[in-house]
């Protein structure tokens, strides 16, 4: 049986990319001296606006994205963020660009873990035909943990494949340098990084809207991992 989202939330994301029904969680830097994890996604691109399957699809941002990257680099302004790590998208590295205006002396790496879901054959195809066509199948598409899209990725194996071993060694990494990180992110991987540390459920994962830039989610890494 297949794992997926409820087709309320989806109509919703699909009609309006980017907007979230919740908060993103914020921590509570006063109370701990522990290292703190920045994560955020990219701001709008012209995939996005358009409704269309990007996954690796390297889209540029939009006007708009660029102006909701502005606001995330002014909440992020007073941060310390010692490294930056984005995946080879342009969308990514744009969004965190405009962060790191203000924090020139912060390091900056890449990382293939970090690559969005692939959509095989669907990529660069409309998400709205698909949804008039047969929401059931474009639920399953695009909402799904285990239904890959023709010669694609299901989110689960992006998980086992990628998120997983990054998460792990990120935040062994964020304990052992003591540094504070943020990463720039696609929706769908951060879905996964948010799973990993809130702690969430297969079917909260698949529930969850990533504001386009504009805000952060942001952790206390604990001092033991929070997932074996």
């Amino acid at each position: 049986m297949v794992t997926v989202a409820s087709l309320e939330s989806a109509q919703k994301s699909l009609k309006h990319p980017g907007l979230a029904s919740t908060p993103l969680p914020k921590a509570d830097e006063s109370a701990s001296g522990g290292p703190v994890l920045f994560v955020f996604r990219h701001g709008e691109t012209e995939d996005n606006k358009n409704r269309i399957f990007s996954g690796r699809r390297d889209s540029p941002l939009t006007e708009e994205g660029v102006k909701q990257a502005q606001i995330l680099a002014e909440k992020l302004r007073d941060k310390k963020i010692d490294l930056a790590i984005y995946p080879d998208l342009s969308r990514a590295k744009n969004t965190l660009d405009e962060v790191l205006k203000f924090h020139p002396e912060t390091r900056v790496e890449g990382s293939e873990l970090l690559l969005e879901r692939d959509y095989g054959d669907l990529t660069g195809t409309s998400k709205t035909e698909l949804n008039a066509k047969d929401p059931e199948l474009c639920l399953k598409y695009r909402r799904s943990w285990d239904f890959p899209p023709p010669n694609g990725e299901s989110l689960k194996t992006v998980w086992e494949n990628r998120v997983k071993k990054f998460c792990l060694g990120l935040e062994e990494r964020i304990k052992r340098e003591k540094i504070n990180i943020a990463i720039s992110c696609t929706n769908n991987t951060m879905r996964l990084v948010r799973m990993y540390f809130e702690k969430l459920s297969v079917e909260e994962v698949l529930e969850l809207e990533n504001p386009l830039a504009s805000d952060y989610a942001s952790y206390i890494v604990p001092s033991k991992s929070v997932l074996n």
